[in-house]
């Protein structure tokens, strides 16, 4: 099931609970919905945390973990999804976002420098945040609806599935006793 798999990469919940650096939480973590795996709270995480890594700003845990706990959703799932964008991965997500964005917007992309210096970074976040924060608002709710949907259907199939082995192993049981 895939509550197993899950489970074998969490934390335990009561390691995080007694992490200091989250006692500013009080007893907003103790909440024992923020914990469980079931279809509804991870798929609610999975649309979090896909928000969040989509979104080119500080502090994305804080703003997922800030998401997730009144929307119940798997606390874990949401905040540790939010590191797909990664310092390897941020520049060619960030990126595709911009590039969604001018494309949206139908303005011009930017041109690459020969050498990147901090000033050329500055000026064009200064002039192109308009289409980088579209592009990822665009993004970071198209994955948020295809993280939930897809975990949904996911989980619906995989405990689908695990029923029907467990009737056709009860089917093939109840066989070999009756010829015995």
């Amino acid at each position: 099931m895939p509550r197993r798999f899950i489970r074998r990469y969490m934390p335990h919940p009561d390691r995080v609970k007694e992490n200091r650096s989250l006692r500013f939480l009080g007893t907003l973590i103790h909440d024992p919905n923020l914990w469980h795996l079931n279809r509804h709270s991870v798929a609610r995480a999975m649309a979090i945390g896909l928000f969040w890594a989509m979104i080119p700003m500080p502090m994305q845990m804080l703003a997922a973990a800030s998401c997730a706990i009144p929307s119940r959703a798997n606390l874990p799932i949401a905040v540790g999804l939010v590191w797909l964008t990664n310092p390897l991965t941020m520049p060619p997500v960030f990126y595709c976002n911009y590039r969604v964005g001018t494309w949206l917007l139908g303005t011009p992309t930017f041109a690459m420098p020969e050498h990147l210096t901090l000033d050329w970074v500055t000026s064009l976040l200064q002039t192109h945040w308009q289409p980088l924060y579209l592009g990822s608002l665009v993004m970071a709710i198209l994955l948020a609806g295809m993280g939930y949907s897809l975990t949904q259907l996911y989980w619906r199939w995989w405990v689908g599935r695990s029923w029907r082995r467990r009737q056709a192993n009860r089917l093939q049981d109840k066989q070999r006793a009756d010829h015995s």
